[in-house]
């Protein structure tokens, strides 16, 4: 299943990402906050999970640190304005597989995409920025 959820407060910003990932083939479950995150995540087991990290309720470090302690399985891309090293480096550290920054260039995001749906083993290292 190509199943992708998407947490993002800005609804502007989940309606575009809606748009560009259906007409890329993927089934999307949209969502606004870090606590609707955790439970769309384990409600659909998505193939991976776009997680902005300045989400309301819980931010998406403490959402990408409760799915590796309890959730399912899935890649989890964190999404940011921000892309220093030390930015990067949080977002690893908190379970993210990969750091996109803001605003993401629609190829790079495809590829991304791609790249971890054609991946079959789960997640072993962490790309350099």
């Amino acid at each position: 299943m190509r199943c992708v959820v998407v947490a993002d407060d800005n609804p502007a910003m989940t309606t575009a990402l809606r748009i560009f990932l259906r007409r890329c083939g993927w089934d999307v479950v949209a969502v606004h906050d870090g606590q609707a995150a955790i439970a769309a995540i384990c409600q659909t087991r998505p193939s991976v999970a776009l997680v902005d990290i300045g989400l309301p309720k819980l931010d998406g470090l403490e959402v990408a640190r409760r799915i590796r302690a309890d959730g399912p399985a899935c890649r989890l891309v964190a999404m940011s304005g921000f892309g220093a090293a030390s930015d990067r480096d949080r977002s690893h550290r908190a379970g993210f597989d990969l750091h996109l920054v803001k605003p993401i260039d629609p190829t790079v995001l495809r590829s991304a995409l791609e790249s971890v749906w054609s991946e079959a083993a789960p997640p072993t290292g962490y790309p350099a920025p």
